[in-house]
C-alpha cells in the first residue's frame, strides 16, 4: 500500500491486488458495505495519518480507480460536500467515516522502469505481444509507459502484465498529470520505436 499526498486536503492510495487478497478483499467488494471493507479503510486512515499528518475527520469524497491486473487506485479529499453521504462504519463506536464513494473502470496498463536497460529489456521481451505499442513518458526521473490494451486477449494481457512486472512496478500516475507535468519521448507504438532504435 502507497501512500501520497496530493494536496493539503487529498491523497492518493495505491492498493495492489496482494494488498486486498492479504485482506480477504476482492476487486469488486471494494464498493460494498462490509466490515472488510470498513478494517482496509480504517487501515489506510491511520496509515494517512501516521505517514502524512492526514487527518480524516469530518466529509471524506473518495473516488476508486479499478485498474487491469495491477490494483486500485483510491483518492481521498476531505472538505465540505453539500450531496447526501454515505456513512461508513456507523454501526461501529470507532470513528465514524462520512464519505461519498465514486468507482471509475480504467483499462490503461501503466508501469514505471527506474533504469533505461530494464525498459529496454520489457519492450524486446513484450514486442512480439503486442500490436500498438504504447506511449513513453519521463516523470521524476523515471520512464513511464502506458496503454490501453484494446481488443487484446486475455492470456496475452496476463503474460504482458508478468513481464511488465519483472522489469517495472506498477504506478497509478494518471495520463492527465504525465501529459502536463512529465514529458512525452515517444507518443506512439513506443514498445516498437524502442526496438527499431535498439535492437
Amino acid at each position: 500500500m502507497k501512500i501520497e499526498r496530493l494536496s493539503q486536503d487529498k491523497i492518493r492510495i495505491f492498493l495492489t491486488f496482494d494488498d486486498l487478497l492479504e485482506r480477504g478483499i476482492q476487486k469488486e467488494d471494494m464498493w460494498r458495505e462490509i466490515p472488510k471493507v470498513h478494517e482496509l479503510f480504517s487501515e489506510m486512515m491511520d496509515q494517512a495519518y501516521s505517514e502524512l499528518g492526514f487527518d480524516a475527520s469530518g466529509p471524506l469524497a473518495v473516488e476508486v480507480f479499478a485498474l487491469p491486473a495491477q490494483g486500485m487506485v483510491v483518492i481521498v479529499t476531505r472538505g465540505n460536500f453539500q450531496s447526501k453521504h454515505q456513512h461508513m462504519d456507523e454501526d461501529l463506536e470507532e470513528e465514524v467515516y462520512e464519505m461519498e464513494v465514486t468507482l471509475e473502470q480504467s483499462d490503461l496498463v501503466s508501469y514505471a522502469f527506474r533504469d533505461f536497460e530494464d525498459l529496454l529489456r520489457m519492450a524486446r521481451t513484450a514486442n512480439s505481444l503486442l500490436i500498438e505499442g504504447g506511449t513513453l513518458y519521463y516523470y521524476k526521473e523515471r520512464w513511464i509507459w502506458q496503454m490501453e490494451p484494446v481488443e487484446m486477449e486475455e492470456d496475452k494481457l496476463q503474460t504482458l502484465i508478468a513481464i511488465l512486472s519483472e522489469f517495472g512496478e506498477a504506478t497509478s500516475v494518471t495520463k492527465a498529470v504525465l501529459e502536463e507535468y512529465g514529458k512525452v519521448i515517444i507518443a506512439d507504438d513506443a514498445v516498437k520505436v524502442l526496438c527499431a532504435h535498439f535492437a
